[in-house]
């Protein structure tokens, strides 16, 4: 009943105080989304405190922008905006070198090749032979990549629509958008994600549902799994390629 009131009192005359109560009501959600995403994140560059400061950002803009007349969970909305500071954040900084970026660009055309190829999904040792390293290196790639992989990811998706991944493919989800081209093209990338997570290996569509479905983070899922957080991470890395290819195999913009 206090946050209600908080709310009410904040929409009604933009009380200053009031919204900085909110802001402080809220700031758990950001500690928990910037855990979670902390957890993919190898670069050691990236601080948990410097993604709970982009998540504030992204929380006040929510607080701002939030529509108490819509029958939206405040959580649910200001989560996405929360993740999506954050991730804004890191693409504004630059954190990934070029040599990472080039590592990342060499896997996501192999697998989109060999996928052509051979009519499925093709298998590590397979991508690892194509380029012409071992297994052992395949696996350090994809650990390197990772944080870029799932950045760049939710960052197209975002950039569209201002929704990540999980909101996309929930059904009845609110969505941020006004125009009918808008409307169009979230349904269309909403059916094409879908069928990207539809057709990921059994592993990997598994991992997908834990992680964005279930909001897990990379421990429990390896403990459910039954595989290391780093064999986590690989895996998620595999499934965000193969649906950044999907996507772009439908002319989006993409740009790593």
């Amino acid at each position: 009943m206090e946050t209600k009131r908080l709310w009410n009192q904040y929409k009604k005359n933009g009380d200053r105080e009031c919204k900085n109560m909110l802001i402080e009501n809220y700031i758990p959600l950001v500690k928990i989304t910037a855990g979670r995403l902390k957890s993919t994140i190898t670069a050691s560059s990236v601080e948990m405190d410097d993604l709970t400061s982009y998540g504030i950002l992204g929380l006040i803009d929510a607080i701002e922008k939030f529509d108490i007349e819509k029958n939206v969970k405040f959580e649910t909305y200001a989560q996405m905006r929360i993740r999506g500071s954050m991730i804004d954040q890191l693409r504004k900084n630059d954190w990934a070198p070029r040599s990472l970026r080039q590592k990342a660009k060499q896997i996501e055309n192999t697998y989109r090749e060999l996928e052509n190829k051979l009519g499925r999904n093709p298998t590590e040792h397979e991508v690892a032979n194509f380029i012409g390293i071992d297994i052992k290196s395949f696996h350090e790639i994809l650990g390197d990549i990772s944080t870029l992989s799932v950045v760049s990811l939710e960052e197209m998706l975002e950039n569209k629509i201002e929704v990540r991944a999980a909101d996309l493919t929930r059904e009845g989800q609110s969505l941020n958008v006004s125009q009918p081209e808008e409307l169009v093209e979230v349904k269309e990338m909403k059916e094409i994600l879908r069928q990207a997570i539809t057709d990921l290996p059994e592993r990997e569509k598994l991992l997908i549902t834990l992680y964005y479905y279930e909001e897990l983070t990379y421990k429990e899922i390896g403990n459910i799994m039954n595989i290391s957080e780093s064999r986590v991470s690989q895996l998620h890395t595999k499934a965000v390629i193969r649906m950044r290819n999907k996507l772009s195999d439908h002319r989006m913009d993409i740009n790593l």
